[in-house]
């Protein structure tokens, strides 16, 4: 397999795939401007660092690499629905896709850098979970900025309701010392509070569990980390909901792929379709979630 995916997709000296963690086949890429690493499973983004720069994405080292567990940190694909199902049962939390193999449709260079673009379908098995036909394709650009499109096209004869999430896991140098901007005076649902609705006043800090869902906002949203010197610009299109995410010291001791002490060096912002940012996808038509980091000094 990684034989014949060289051969179709390699681009030399730039992008090449390879065996990763328990023999998963990935595709790592490196150019002028930074390098990354994605795995098929999920197609799930776990490295992106500009040359001679932090990485911009935290990743477990508890994380699983297995064909039947998502993958902890950088950037699961949340699909068709974002945090737990409304009919649970057989159905996972934040949908079926980030456990899935994806496919490599192209590869290629732009003027902004190296473009991936994978690819899943329906197949029986996602029908059982979900009642309609679709194809989803991702498509990454490692340049610069990380850019990332979600599109799903309705390939079904009836509509379908979609929530999404790229579930991004920013590295920080302390999560209590960084500030993020973008959301004030935004509403948000507090998931802590039985997703009582709140007002955002000034910045958003971390000094304890933070699980919000900010809605009605389109807004870009910016990560200030003054011990790197550093700011993220985590802009988006296709989204009215933005997900702020840490697990804080209680949470993080209770998830098997997450180290006790790892909040210390994440935040999640998220670029989503959720709570009442579904969308209802017509028979034929498309909807595309979009997301681009910038990083900057500060």
């Amino acid at each position: 397999m990684i034989a014949q995916l060289n051969a179709t997709h390699a681009l030399a000296d730039r992008l090449f795939f390879a065996s990763g963690p328990n023999k998963m086949p990935v595709v790592r890429i490196r150019n002028s401007h930074a390098s990354a690493e994605i795995h098929l499973h999920g197609a799930h983004l776990t490295d992106y660092q500009r040359q001679g720069e932090k990485p911009v994405l935290w990743m477990s080292r508890e994380a699983y690499f297995e064909a039947s567990k998502p993958i902890r940190g950088g950037v699961p694909i949340c699909w068709p629905w974002f945090g737990m199902p409304k009919e649970s049962g057989e159905r996972p939390q934040h949908g079926f896709v980030r456990n899935r193999q994806w496919s490599v449709e192209r590869t290629r260079d732009t003027e902004e850098g190296t473009e991936i673009t994978f690819s899943i379908g329906s197949t029986p098995d996602s029908i059982a979970l979900w009642p309609h036909r679709f194809k989803l394709t991702y498509q990454l650009t490692i340049g610069r900025s990380l850019k990332m499109e979600l599109s799903f096209q309705n390939t079904g004869d009836k509509p379908a309701e979609v929530g999404a999430a790229l579930h991004t896991y920013f590295a920080v140098s302390d999560a209590a010392e960084i500030r993020v901007t973008g959301l004030d005076h935004r509403q948000y649902l507090d998931q802590l509070d039985g997703l009582s609705t709140k007002v955002q006043v000034g910045d958003v800090t971390i000094a304890e569990e933070v699980d919000r869902i900010y809605i009605d906002t389109e807004d870009e949203c910016v990560i200030h980390d003054p011990a790197w010197n550093r700011r993220l610009r985590v802009a988006k299109e296709g989204s009215r909901s933005t997900v702020v995410w840490n697990p804080w010291i209680e949470k993080s001791k209770r998830m098997p792929d997450f180290p006790d002490d790892g909040y210390h060096g994440m935040v999640c912002i998220e670029t989503t379709n959720a709570a009442g940012d579904t969308r209802l996808i017509q028979p034929g038509d498309t909807h595309r979630l979009m997301q681009s980091v910038t990083p900057e000094p500060a």
